[in-house]
């Protein structure tokens, strides 16, 4: 169709269409309705994708010869928005009457019609391509007899209007789900019929709820897909197991969190001749399972990742495969594919080669079991840790060989604690703790991006369509920022070259042990794009790798079954040719999976902060420890330490003087005392306010108070009495 306006040269009719497509007189009039259906189907799916505009007289237009970009709105609570194109170009500035007739989420084409006050570009809607937003999560509010819900998701600014006929019973206060029945418009707000009550505000696990809704991430199974996952059975078959290398005797180990519920991976190591160490990295063989185009595989893909909640796990498969067959259990048969590889005393990998396997786990050990032996291995240790010495030793030895070729060649270490959410037995969080990452979690590491990298070498040396876990290096207005934060600490990055990850890693070890190492962390990891999925291989900045794919985790992302299908259909004798799967298409499902990575990363993240504003919300008046984690026109804002807990100390907070931000952009000056706050300085600051549907935490310094209590007149402290 694309090709046929090509040709034309001008915008066309339906009719004109059909009839240079070679559907003429009766089907170009409609009346072989399936031949005309079946065109208007795929017009609407070339309109949705963008590459066909239909302009305000019903003609069909070659976007590619209109100056329109198109891409995806993204939202701001402010009531502005931007349209991130499609091909990664600069986002482009809606003003709030831009988003009125439009939401969070929708595909547009747009015009640009010139820079907005910060000198970015600005666009006018010219056609809303695609209505992404069907159904909202909010809370229902009863105004002088007038029903709305107002969104959860700050993204979203409109209030959608309810009905008191389509309320379903829900009444004002409660969380509920509502669908939309009429779009916005410029003069009219969205209309919406509730569906469903989700339940009371503060109910236990309702933050959980909301996330998912919020974000629209799947969380029921078709029962075509569950279908297919229950026949598999629960034991593998004598058929599967055929034509694996069997590796039951091997003492392959599995090791993980004590709350894991799934094992998709195991290790096993041992001394190689000639030096060195043989390292087995076997993964569950998901691929073996989920067919492609099969309900399992379909709805795999819809969901792209396992999503983990600190109360509640939506998985990417069905239980019954990903706590089951595709579960790496101890003492139970199970399929594998396997990268075995050949490590010399420099930690590189000389060797190696992927296969089909058949195991059996010989233990599941926690990261907490693994660390405690390799800091102490004469300690007494429980009996399955005593019977594996001999392989965690080996795996210990293995690993200390990769750091050095880690270190050699520069890679980042993100060392940040991990913090964990503690329930009581009502549900309600009961305590937020740091956890630190400790050797047998950069043990498993280290094996794993080892196996990861060689199975993006073996995909591009076969050159099959698949892929690759990229991230690009930092952009020159993000580096040029990070320069001037890190001056500020006395830390310098060269300006006469491009930046290297060395010399990032370099700013990371020199911070590392001090109370400041977790913000610099955090403002190097904001100074750097994000990682994707794509077929074009560009290397791994942060890791510092030319080749980089996901291999390891085929139970909870849906890219790492891509790169077990690509390796699998080499093993069976196939090449490029024979593989089903092109560039375009690797293009289009990688868009998909980078997306469905964000979009889970979003739903923890608002889950997980309306938890901290949960766990503050009964310690108003309380002092903490913070750190100044940012600067902006307004304020401060700070991290509780031990807590990862962010919120704001007003302006107004700071004391009796003007304060305004320096060009520096890192600090706050007091244009009368000269009192400076800046990035990274430490704070006692006091709990406020916070209000959780806002996920708003906000602070005063805790100085203030009593500086104001010094002051206070004899007349001041009779009216406080």
């Amino acid at each position: 169709m694309a090709e046929a306006l090509r040709e034309a040269g001008l915008p066309l009719q339906f009719d004109e269409l059909a009839q240079r497509l070679g559907q003429t007189g009766a089907a170009a009039r409609g009346r072989l309705t399936g031949e005309r259906g079946r065109l208007t189907g795929e017009l609407e799916k070339l309109i949705r994708a963008g590459d066909i505009i239909r302009n305000r007289r019903g003609e069909y237009c070659l976007r590619e010869r209109l100056p329109l970009i198109v891409g995806t709105v993204n939202g701001h609570k402010d009531g502005h928005g931007f349209v991130i194109p499609d091909d990664r170009g600069a986002p482009i500035f809606l003003p709030p009457r831009q988003m009125l007739e439009t939401m969070h989420g929708d595909r547009v084409a747009v015009r640009l019609s010139g820079t907005d006050q910060r000198d970015r570009p600005q666009g006018s809607i010219v056609k809303i391509l695609e209505h992404n937003t069907q159904e909202i999560v909010g809370r229902l509010y009863d105004e002088g007899g007038i029903c709305f819900v107002v969104p959860d998701n700050p993204r979203i600014s409109h209030r959608i209007l309810v009905p008191r006929a389509h309320q379903g019973g829900a009444a004002a206060g409660q969380i509920v789900l509502v669908r939309l029945i009429e779009r916005p418009a410029r003069t009219a707000q969205p209309v919406g019929h509730i569906t469903r009550v989700l339940g009371e505000h503060g109910a236990p696990g309702m933050e959980t709820e909301i996330a998912i809704h919020a974000h629209g991430l799947p969380f029921e199974f078709p029962v075509e897909a569950g279908a297919e996952a229950a026949a598999f059975g629960s034991t593998v078959g004598a058929a599967a197991k055929r034509g694996r290398e069997d590796l039951r005797d091997l003492p392959l180990v599995t090791i993980d969190g004590e709350d894991a519920r799934d094992f998709d991976d195991a290790v096993y190591c041992e001394p190689a001749r000639g030096g060195g160490w043989r390292l087995i990295v076997a993964i569950a063989d998901v691929s073996h399972y989920v067919a492609p185009d099969s309900a399992l595989d379909r709805e795999a893909q819809h969901r792209g990742t396992s999503v983990y909640f600190p109360n509640r796990v939506l998985p990417m498969l069905p239980e019954a495969l990903s706590n089951g067959l595709c579960s790496l259990n101890p003492g139970v048969d199970r399929l594998c594919l396997c990268c075995e590889m050949r490590v010399d005393t420099n930690g590189k990998v000389t060797r190696a080669r992927f296969y089909e396997g058949l195991m059996r786990s010989a233990a599941r050990l926690t990261y907490t079991q693994v660390a405690a032996y390799l800091a102490s291995p004469g300690a007494a240790h429980e009996p399955q840790v005593r019977a594996l010495e001999a392989q965690l030793g080996h795996l210990h030895g293995v690993f200390k060989a990769f750091l050095v070729e880690r270190t050699r060649r520069g890679a980042l270490d993100f060392d940040a604690p991990e913090l964990k959410v503690q329930f009581g037995q009502d549900g309600r969080i009961a305590a937020l703790v740091e956890t630190t990452r400790n050797d047998a979690h950069r043990l498993i590491e280290e094996c794993m991006i080892a196996a990861n990298v060689q199975a993006a070498r073996f995909l591009k040396k076969h050159r099959l369509p698949s892929l690759y876990r990229v991230h690009g290096q930092p952009e020159a207005d993000r580096l040029e920022t990070l320069r001037q934060f890190l001056q500020g600490f006395g830390m310098h990055l060269p300006t006469d070259r491009d930046i290297t990850p060395q010399d990032l890693s370099a700013v990371l070890q020199r911070a590392l042990g001090s109370e400041e190492a977790h913000l610099i962390q955090t403002v190097v990891v904001r100074s750097m794009p994000q990682a994707v999925y794509q077929p074009e291989n560009i290397g791994h900045f942060g890791l510092s790798l030319g080749e980089y794919a996901h291999f390891t985790s085929p139970i909870r992302r849906y890219p790492d079954l891509m790169v077990h299908r690509g390796i699998r259909h080499v093993l069976h004798g196939g090449n490029a040719a024979s593989f089903e799967g092109s560039t375009a298409t690797m293009a289009a499902l990688g868009q998909q999976c980078s997306f469905t990575e964000r979009r889970a990363d979003e739903a923890t993240r608002d889950a997980m902060s309306w938890l901290k504003c949960e766990y503050m919300s009964d310690k108003l008046g309380e002092e903490f420890d913070a750190l100044v984690t940012g600067v902006v026109d307004f304020g401060l804002f700070v991290q509780v330490k031990g807590m990862q807990i962010d919120g704001l100390v007003h302006v107004a907070s700071l004391g009796a003087d003007y304060f305004t931000r320096d060009r520096s952009g890192f600090r706050m000056v007091g244009s009368r005392s000269g009192r400076t706050f800046r990035l990274g300085d430490h704070l006692r600051v006091r709990l406020i306010n916070v209000v959780i549907d806002e996920r708003k935490i906000d602070f005063e310094l805790a100085e203030a108070r009593t500086a104001q209590q010094r002051v206070r007149t004899p007349w001041q402290r009779r009216r406080q009495r």
